[in-house]
């Protein structure tokens, strides 16, 4: 098994590359792919620092790069892109690929705790063998400086995975999160599937929960949020985190954008102010 990552497609823009590659993961037992965009470098010998995108339910590594438009400010700003799939593929597991929300495209960047969806480990991979995997074998990137951000689960993914590492991310941000998981239909159908029944470990990937804890924050959380967005009142829960950050003088800066959905035309109508955001965080 080539855990080594194969280059698979290339495309040039911006001045830059969009370049996707396969590998096989140990930490998932499965063929993945991911996609970086490489930005010009300023200089032969910079190194970019990376800036990491979780995507929702139903994506794959290839919506973010092909809709966002993110590439523009990604090459002005010099930060490289990682795109990673969002679960696991190919494992036949019975029940994987039954709904749109749960399963296949619907890792929920947990590590699952059930018998049969132990290879549901897209924490580890993107905290752990994905970190190590960029660092090893491209020198032109700088995975010490690293942000993360994402939408909907992505949200979601970005928001706990780096409140439980503040000492690996640089800046935090998101669009139309999954804010408290536990009281979401969405969140509630995923962790009772991998977690089992246990709501302390439920818990341990609810935005809103970890915020009483880990506050100590660097850099301001940036959250866009559409207004007309469908799932706002009954999955997304913007207003729990808002009232969590506010209990622990947590700094948030959370956008609501009128008239706007849950869709990538409203990602990529602002996500040149996040990759400004995470831009400054890393040059600091």
């Amino acid at each position: 098994m080539e855990t080594k990552p194969t280059e698979i497609s290339s495309s040039k823009m911006f001045g830059g590359y969009n370049k996707r590659y396969k590998h096989f993961s140990p930490t998932l037992g499965c063929s993945m792919t991911f996609h970086i965009y490489f930005p010009p470098p300023p200089s032969p010998s910079h190194k970019c620092p990376v800036l990491y995108w979780l995507s929702g339910l139903t994506c794959t590594d290839e919506n973010f790069i092909i809709k966002s438009g993110a590439q523009r400010a990604a090459s002005a700003e010099a930060v490289a892109l990682i795109a990673p799939d969002t679960s696991p593929r190919g494992l036949n597991v019975e029940g994987e690929a039954d709904s749109w929300d749960f399963g296949e495209g619907a890792g929920f960047y947990l590590n699952a705790t059930q018998e049969k969806w132990k290879n549901w480990r897209m924490y580890d991979y993107v905290v752990k063998e994905l970190p190590k995997l960029l660092s090893e074998n491209f020198p032109e990137l700088d995975t010490s400086k690293a942000s993360i951000s994402g939408h909907s689960m992505g949200g979601h993914g970005a928001l706990t995975i780096y409140l439980k590492n503040l000492d690996k991310y640089k800046s935090v941000s998101a669009f139309a999160p999954i804010t408290n998981p536990i009281n979401c239909p969405w969140g509630q159908k995923a962790f009772t599937n991998y977690l089992g029944n246990n709501k302390a470990a439920w818990e341990e990937y609810d935005a809103t929960c970890l915020i009483s804890k880990f506050h100590d924050l660097s850099a301001t959380i940036l959250i866009d949020q559409g207004e007309d967005d469908k799932f706002l009142h009954d999955q997304l829960l913007a207003h729990k985190f808002e009232e969590a950050c506010k209990r622990v003088n947590a700094p948030l800066l959370l956008r609501l954008q009128p008239g706007y959905d849950h869709s990538y035309f409203f990602i990529s109508t602002f996500i040149d102010d996040h990759i400004r955001h995470h831009a400054q965080a890393l040059k600091l």
